[in-house]
């Protein structure tokens, strides 16, 4: 089996057998060369040291490629049993330093390995078990059930680049060389990098829904943009061409550094790139699994701040605006060499895809026309930090993909790198990181007239976090009060003198009871499914501020601000801990509450019994369980056979109230008559939903 120049799948023709046999070798080999790059660590301790301090140690990655596939299996609907809970929640988040990612080792209880490598086991047979048994119907578009499997393959793939790059930040004792894993033995002179013309024009970005390949979600819509003449940089700055940085002073002088990247230098204490090697006078290189000696003709490897810094010293001494490329720039320089997209190449075109080696190579090495390594090699920053076209909607199978990342903190990289396989090797891939992270990624540079468009703190567009902002936010309507501070004053008063150490805000949305909550509790605990709303959260609580935009009527739009002193919620930021889970499955810190709220959750979850059944393990003796619910019953969200109400038994009407009484009877006892609570969501200046929660307080027996 041929790990190593697999192409991700073309998912609009052939046959429907063909086409499943097909996903079947993508995902068996994906999931293959996944555990092969972990065959590099030379012990099993290496899995559990912290090689780099913003992400998870290696043994989460091993999990959590595997517990993604049956997250989103659950999530789509296609199967209804977890393998193994207790997993499926330690390794589901935590990969990109977002604000609710959850880095505190004290939280965790590793498994060993051979035990997440037996769970990985009953992955792999249970995905291909539902590849065998799933209805499939060509074309493949992304409400697709087989779309969910591609999903878990193309993460899989996300993640060989991602780990391999903490494989080496690794000591070199707890690493090994391997056969699969050959570097590139070729090394000479580095040459001279020149400044070419490239021709301006309009580049036209955004697939479309029947797009032949599979996606992420921020690669669709529609952008076009026109870029103006502009020059480039023949090669990829090598490891000499930074060498004269280095040598100028680079590190040492602020002056070339933005204000981010002088932080930055004053947390890392960096002197010169993070794989180069000091040795003597000179320096060696750091591969995957080996030092060697300084091969001055690969690129550089630098986060986006060290180019930067690099762009801003040579546009100095040159006299010439040189800066990194834009997105639309990278496009333009891409798309007139006319490449191939991945799956329909012969041989790869570029150091890529992990046809050649498992490293950079000379930067002279793979031309493109008059220019060298337009894809492949190394990734090449951008400006750009990372938004959605026009048109952009959020995948709901996978909505903290692309939202947490539109912030204006993670800029693009683009081309690929030679690990970059899968959808990373397409075109129309679009990834990004915080500018001080570290891929293997490198730059070109440009020298253009052109201005770099501003980018600013965005107002939230997507329609329904919006709605929520505004609801949880925005001024009353109607004389309808305030939904979740009406919550939380009912709680408090059925509370009484109980005592107030913990709140879970279970299904918190944008937050507005957590806070609530945190003025009256020593600490509040905020958890949501959805990223998009967890963002909106951990925003308010680290700035005090939100903005986001609602529809008036058709086109037109107003613009809105949120500040939490304008409601008296200053302050209290460092009573709350927001986090992104499900309520099905929580980690097991999430324990020991006096108060659990879980506000419009009940008829939106996929198994409501399961929760219901497991919450009183998270309460102490005596607290009290607050649900609202409009018990709203659609099989969108939950199948019809796990409603716990509104339907009908033995031909009599059994009530969501009903089904609250059976499920909760063992371990709660009703402590007041349910009452009735409006909310109102805006939709636009003229169309409002105006609905009725029906709150019911359960306290837990001793």
């Amino acid at each position: 089996m041929d790990l190593r120049k697999t192409r991700t799948i073309v998912l609009n023709e052939g046959s429907a057998e063909d086409k499943r046999e097909q996903i079947r070798d993508y995902f068996h080999k994906s999931f293959s060369i996944d555990e092969q790059l972990y065959d590099t660590l030379a012990h099993d301790n290496a899995f559990y040291l912290r090689a780099e301090q913003l992400r998870h140690p290696l043994i989460f990655y091993l999990g959590h490629t595997a517990v993604f596939y049956i997250n989103k299996l659950v999530v789509a609907k296609i199967i209804d049993e977890r393998i193994n809970p207790h997993y499926e929640a330690m390794f589901a988040i935590g990969v990109d330093e977002m604000s609710w990612d959850d880095l505190n080792d004290e939280n965790y209880d590793w498994p060993s390995v051979a035990e997440v490598k037996a769970y990985r086991d009953q992955v792999r047979a249970r995905v291909d078990q539902v590849i065998e048994t799933l209805p499939l119907s060509l074309p493949i578009a992304w409400d697709n059930p087989f779309w969910a499997i591609m999903m878990g393959i193309e993460h899989s793939r996300i993640h060989l680049e991602t780990s391999s790059v903490i494989i080496r930040r690794l000591p070199l004792d707890q690493v090994r060389p391997l056969p699969l894993w050959e570097i590139c033995e070729e090394t000479g002179p580095a040459p001279d990098n020149e400044l070419l013309p490239v021709a301006g024009g309009n580049v036209i970005l955004g697939k479309k829904k029947d797009h032949a390949l599979y996606g992420w979600d921020n690669e669709y819509g529609r952008h076009q943009f026109h870029v103006d003449d502009f020059q480039a940089g023949k090669y990829l700055v090598s490891n000499q061409e930074f060498m004269q940085f280095v040598e100028a002073g680079g590190y040492q002088n602020e002056g070339w550094w933005t204000a981010e990247g002088q932080r930055w230098l004053e947390f890392s204490k960096a002197e010169q790139p993070l794989f180069w090697v000091k040795d003597g006078p000179g320096y060696r290189l750091r591969t995957m699994a080996r030092e060697i000696p300084m091969p001055w003709d690969w690129p550089v490897e630098v986060n986006y701040l060290e180019a930067k810094a690099f762009c801003n010293w040579k546009a100095s001494e040159s006299g010439l605006p040189i800066r990194l490329p834009t997105e639309d720039e990278w496009y333009r320089l891409h798309d007139l060499h006319e490449i191939p997209d991945q799956p329909y190449w012969e041989h790869a075109p570029g150091n890529i895809n992990l046809e050649f080696w498992a490293s950079s190579c000379p930067v002279n090495r793979f031309p493109f026309g008059d220019f060298f390594d337009l894809i492949g090699n190394v990734w090449q920053w951008t400006e750009t930090p990372i938004s959605g076209f026009t048109g952009f909607e959020v995948h709901p199978w996978y909505d903290d993909f692309s939202t947490p990342t539109f912030d204006t903190q993670h800029n693009l990289i683009k081309g690929g790198s030679w690990i970059s396989t899968g959808n990373e090797a397409t075109r129309d891939s679009r990834y990004a990181f915080r500018r001080h992270f570290f891929q293997h990624a490198g730059f070109r540079y440009v020298a253009a007239e052109q201005e770099l468009e501003t980018i600013e703190a965005m107002y939230e567009t997507d329609d329904s976090v919006a709605q929520y902002c505004d609801a949880h936010f925005g001024p009353d309507k109607f004389s309808v009060p305030n939904f979740p501070a009406q919550l939380v004053k009912i709680s408090l008063q059925a509370m009484a003198d109980r005592p107030k150490q913990r709140a879970l805000d279970l299904g918190c949305a944008v937050g507005r009871a957590s806070f609530e909550l945190a003025k009256h509790f020593d600490f509040v605990t905020g958890i949501d499914f959805s990223a998009r709303f967890i963002r909106i959260a951990h925003q308010l609580q680290e700035k005090g501020v939100t903005h986001y935009q609602l529809p008036e009527e058709g086109e037109i739009v107003s613009f809105h601000e949120v500040r939490l002193s304008d409601l008296g919620l200053a302050g209290l930021a460092g009573k709350i801990e927001f986090s992104q889970g499900d309520a099905h499955n929580l980690k097991p810190q999430f324990t020991d509450y006096d108060l659990v709220l879980a506000a419009n959750l009940l008829d939106r979850l996929y198994d409501p019994a399961q929760f219901l059944l497991g919450i009183h393990e998270r309460m102490r003796p005596g607290g009290l369980l607050v649900i609202a619910s409009p018990y709203t019953w659609l099989e969108e969200f939950t199948k019809k056979e796990n409603w716990i109400g509104g339907i009908r038994i033995a031909g009599e009407p059994f009530s969501t109230l009903d089904g609250l009484k059976e499920k909760l009877g063992s371990h709660f006892r009703l402590v007041k008559e349910p009452r009735d609570i409006e909310f109102v969501i805006r939709e636009t200046a003229r169309k409002f939903q105006h609905t009725i929660s029906q709150v019911t307080i359960w306290e837990k027996l001793p």
